[in-house]
Order: C-alpha cells, then structure tokens, then sequence
C-alpha cells in the first residue's frame, strides 16, 4: 500500500507572506486524512509548519500518520525550507491522542522546543514572603531591561536550531508588535521584585482576553537559587486575579529544567508542545 498526500487547494500565498497548502492523507488513492501544510510568519520563509494532521480513526496506527508526516517533509525540502515545526495539543496527557502524537514525531528525529503551560487560579490571591515587596518599573530600568531580554530571548531560539539572523529578526517582530507603546503600552505590566529593599527579580506579564500570561520571569544573577523565582511567579499570580484573570499562562523552553520543575510544583500543567526538525 502507498501513502501519498493530494493537494485539494492550489499553493495560497497569504496576505502575512507565508505560503500553505491542504492535502488529503490517501491510502492508494483512499482519502484516510488531512493534511495542512504552511511555512512560519515568525521565522520567515524557511521554516515550515505542520499545522495540522489528522488521520481518520479507522487507519489510526498502521503507520499513515508516519508516511504523511515525512512527505510533508519532501513538500517542504521542494519550497526550499531548512526546518520544519509542529505543535501537538497536550490536553490529552501522555497516556491519550498527545502522547501517541508526541511519540510519532519523536520518533522522526523532532526535537522538543519548547511547551505551553497553564494553571487556574482561585479568587484569593496568594501573599507574598515576608521580606518581599513589588514596584512597577521604572523608565530607565525597562529600557535597560528590553535591551537585555532582547538579546536573550534572540540566543534561546539560535541554541534552539534557528538561524542567528531569522531568530534576531523574530526578537526584533515580536518585541515591535508586543509592545507598540513600550513601557506604556495598554495591558502590560512590568514590575521589580525587591527583597529586603533589595532588588531581586523582574517580571513582565501580559493581560490577555479572559487570561494573564507570562512573558518573561527572571531571579538577577546573583540572587538566583534563594527562592525569587517562585515569588516572582506569586505575585504574576497576584497581578493576574487583581486584573481578573482567572487562568495564567507562560511557555517554558525545552531544557530549562528548573523553570519546569518550579511551574509543575505550582500547579501549572502542559497546554501544547512545540517540536521541531532540520530538513537536511
């Protein structure tokens, strides 16, 4: 038996300069599934996108999913992209559809690059230690502040695969679309963690539609290790319900293993997982 993908669209090219295309997942000619192929907004041109693959229940587990997925590579090698990324859904725990999902790309050679995690919160917001205190920062500390996140949040994507032009270029968009108004921009707060009249810690959380999330959560260098993090996590829970907010979200890239381990001791739980592979 072969599997083949058959587009049921011309190539579209989109108003945001990506490109995408729709399949169905055939089985000699059978249609078993769906397939939407795409290339990347944030990275641009060469990285591809599965944004969605599904397989019809009753060819579920003979491999269709596999040979669907390494086409869709093929597809992409012939735009001329270098990677490919994935998203899968982690709603469903390791045991349901996620974990199946998850194990079909791992085993296509898709590194884990990064998860979405979410955590529901009370009407009670949470106190913080005794010593702790936040204020909103300043003018000359945000700009001191962006540049520095900047240039972070660029080299977490290059030691993720991404080329150091694109990954600066998407610090560049993101930064730009995020915060129009800098410091002033509507719905966004930043503030600084002090303890003992000491500062310790920054924050910048995001006032979204019915939820908060956070954006960025850093202990300074030389407090790390002492807990802040947590109360820097506390009080993004505190300025989440006094906004009323009742859901926080924040992503977590792959490999920060104590950022993971403090979110799951809070209560956070995996919303997605972010996957991704060089096209060689």
């Amino acid at each position: 038996m072969t599997t083949t993908l058959r587009p049921t669209e011309p190539l579209q090219h989109n108003t945001d300069g990506t490109r995408s295309r729709r399949y169905q997942v055939c089985v000699n000619s059978r249609p078993v599934g769906s397939m939407h192929l795409g290339t990347s907004a944030a990275f641009g041109d060469r990285m591809a996108r599965i944004m969605d693959l599904r397989i019809d229940e009753p060819d579920r587990r003979r491999g269709r999913g596999t040979v669907a997925v390494l086409a869709a590579e093929e597809v992409a090698r012939s735009w001329g992209c270098r990677q490919i990324e994935t998203g899968v859904d982690g709603a469903a725990g390791a045991a349901g559809a996620a974990g199946a999902a998850l194990r079909l790309f791992e085993a296509l050679g898709y590194v884990h690059r990064s998860r979405g995690m979410e955590k529901p919160l009370g009407e009670v917001p949470p106190q913080l230690p005794v010593g702790s205190l936040e204020r909103p920062m300043g003018a000359a500390e945000f700009e001191a502040w962006l540049a520095y996140e900047s240039e972070g949040y660029a080299r977490v994507w290059i030691e993720r695969g991404v080329p150091e032009a694109e990954a600066y270029a998407k610090s560049r968009h993101d930064h730009e679309t995020l915060l129009p108004h800098g410091l002033a921009t509507e719905d966004m707060l930043f503030s600084v963690l002090e303890h003992e009249g000491v500062r310790v810690g920054t924050l910048w959380v995001s006032l979204q539609d019915g939820k908060a999330f956070v954006f960025d959560v850093e202990a300074d260098g030389a407090h790390r290790g002492r807990g802040h993090g947590r109360t820097l996590m506390l009080l993004a829970e505190r300025q989440a319900i006094a906004a009323g907010r009742r859901t926080l979200g924040l992503n977590v890239f792959a490999g920060n293993t104590p950022a993971e381990r403090l979110y799951e001791s809070l209560g956070y739980e995996t919303t997605r997982y972010s996957l991704y592979k060089d096209l060689l």
